[in-house]
């Protein structure tokens, strides 16, 4: 599989954009939009997949593009992460040991305008206590935080099943709230690097009775090898997705078809 971040004439890497996704048939146009419009929301994401470790930090990269200009990005600093900058860090069950070293102290970070890089959430990259960093990051997306982050598995189930297990030991209420996991693969036909399945975690809720209502995942798209193109399945969760990114269903709608036609006329423009 080729990497999606390509040299420029200069020899210079150029980072990966949506645009150059659907370039490389690594998503199509109606994915990308969906995709587009739910992290610009700031809904939380993960990009996983048994792919190399760069080209799940490039589609992270590329689809943290469509952020707005004003969300802050506040990338974790490993295992020695001191979250000095997180308010809520201590009623999130935080108990530092003392200051990240040589970082420059940052300002409080706000729920509503921040995006936590939580890097790649691998135990083995850096121990039990990057662990302990990343099991906070998940917790503070319950204030309104977003988070954003690469994890080696090539399933959904894979996903959760190793982020339950040790040394993360997260509760499924706090795996629902992780939004958005797109997992890469290879496709089985050119080898080419594809989203083989998005995925959206429905966050655990309390319905007007107060009962705790808990909703499986929704398949929002999946690659079909046989027929080469993508299956959608989104359509089925969009009054949930609407509300996740504050938009009336009918808007939410009609933004994501002018999306898909953007990035369908600029997917023909490269042909």
């Amino acid at each position: 599989m080729e990497l999606i971040v390509q040299p420029d004439r200069r020899g210079q890497q150029v980072p990966a954009t949506l645009e150059s996704l659907l370039h490389e048939a690594v998503l199509d146009a109606e994915l990308a939009a969906l995709l587009s419009l739910l992290v610009e929301a700031r809904v939380p994401l993960l990009v996983a997949g048994t792919v190399e470790p760069a080209q799940r930090r490039a589609v992270l990269d590329a689809l943290l593009g469509s952020l707005p200009p004003g969300i802050r990005r506040v990338p974790l600093a490993g295992a020695l992460e001191d979250f000095a900058w997180l308010p809520e860090a201590e009623q999130l069950g935080w108990r530092a040991d003392g200051p990240t070293p040589d970082r420059e102290p940052l300002e409080p970070a706000t729920p509503q305008g921040t995006v936590i890089l939580a890097g790649d959430l691998s135990p083995e990259t850096e121990g039990i206590a990057w662990a302990g960093v990343a099991r906070i990051a998940v917790r503070a997306v319950s204030l309104g935080y977003g988070l954003a982050g690469t994890i080696a598995a090539g399933t959904l189930e894979e996903v959760l099943g190793r982020l339950r297990a040790a040394p993360f030991r997260l509760t499924d209420d706090e795996l629902s709230r992780l939004g958005l996991v797109v997992v890469l693969g290879a496709d089985a036909g050119d080898r080419r690097l594809r989203v083989v399945a998005a995925h959206y975690l429905r966050p655990v809720a309390r319905d007007m009775h107060g009962h705790v209502q808990r909703l499986g995942p929704a398949v929002l798209a999946t690659w079909d090898g046989a027929a080469r193109r993508f299956e959608h399945f989104g359509w089925g969760v969009t009054p949930e997705l609407a509300l996740r990114s504050s938009h009336r269903a009918g808007d939410f709608e009609i933004e994501q078809d002018r999306r898909r036609e953007q990035f369908q006329a600029h997917a023909g423009g490269h042909r």
